[in-house]
């Protein structure tokens, strides 16, 4: 029973984020601070390879931003309809960040825990995308994008008649407005939920490894590391493309 006990707090101390304040107002320090600098390493690294970008041989960091830079634009230009100059910046950031945010899974899972022991703190959950605070507000940010470009491209009244007009016309508007009400609000929620879900998953089995006897941990953890690799990336990919499709269906003024 006591190992039970000390096993199921090992669990807790590693899913539970450092915060402050009540309610509401709870602040996820952790994540924050993670976003933050995993943002700040994002936007670093392109700003060095376009202040060192050459014509002539490109280094490693130059050839690994254009493949990563053509590689976004692509999708753009596939699922997205319409023309703006915003949308390409947007879906590389997210897809870069994203990444960043999931890759965290990758470090030893004691290590950043171990270290905010040192400095006093008593919590230290150090993957974003496991809190479901960081994956919904990402995913709310791009659902304020679709309202902005479905009125910027329709008007006012080109919006509201879409909300109120579709699917089956103007003498069904309060039930077309409520099916286009949870259609648009289910954008946002199952892409953050989407994104925490998977990361929430694969976190768990990380600590649930670590609670293996030592010589049995590396046995499963490196296998399932490598495997975690695809589902990072894919998940980035995933909530990149999905925001692309959202955005260039409210593009679309028919």
């Amino acid at each position: 029973m006591a190992s039970e006990g000390g096993a199921t707090a090992y669990i807790v101390h590693h899913l539970t984020n450092e915060a402050v304040g009540e309610g509401f107002w709870t602040v996820h320090l952790d994540t924050l601070f993670f976003s933050w600098v995993l943002g700040a390493v994002f936007i670093l690294f392109f700003k060095s390879v376009a202040e060192k970008a050459t014509a002539g041989t490109p280094g490693l960091a130059q050839n690994f931003a254009e493949m990563l830079v053509e590689f976004v634009d692509t999708q753009v230009k596939d699922s997205f309809h319409g023309r703006s100059d915003l949308i390409a910046p947007l879906a590389l950031t997210i897809f870069c960040w994203v990444f960043l945010w999931n890759s965290m899974d990758l470090l030893p899972i004691d290590l950043l825990p171990t270290i905010s022991d040192l400095i006093g703190m008593s919590y230290m959950r150090d993957v974003p995308s496991t809190d479901l605070n960081s994956t919904l507000a990402l995913s709310i940010s791009v659902f304020f994008l679709i309202f902005f470009y479905s009125i910027k491209v329709k008007g006012f009244w080109g919006f509201a008649k879409e909300m109120t007009c579709t699917p089956f016309g103007p003498k069904l508007m309060p039930f077309n407005l409520l099916l286009k009400t949870v259609e648009e609000l289910a954008k946002p929620i199952s892409l953050g939920l989407r994104l925490f879900g998977n990361l929430y998953a694969g976190e768990l089995v990380f600590i649930l490894i670590a609670l293996l006897p030592p010589l049995i941990q590396p046995l499963l953890g490196f296998p399932w590391a490598v495997f975690h690799i695809l589902v990072i990336t894919l998940q980035a990919f995933i909530f990149m493309v999905l925001t692309i499709v959202y955005l260039s269906l409210a593009c679309e003024d028919h």
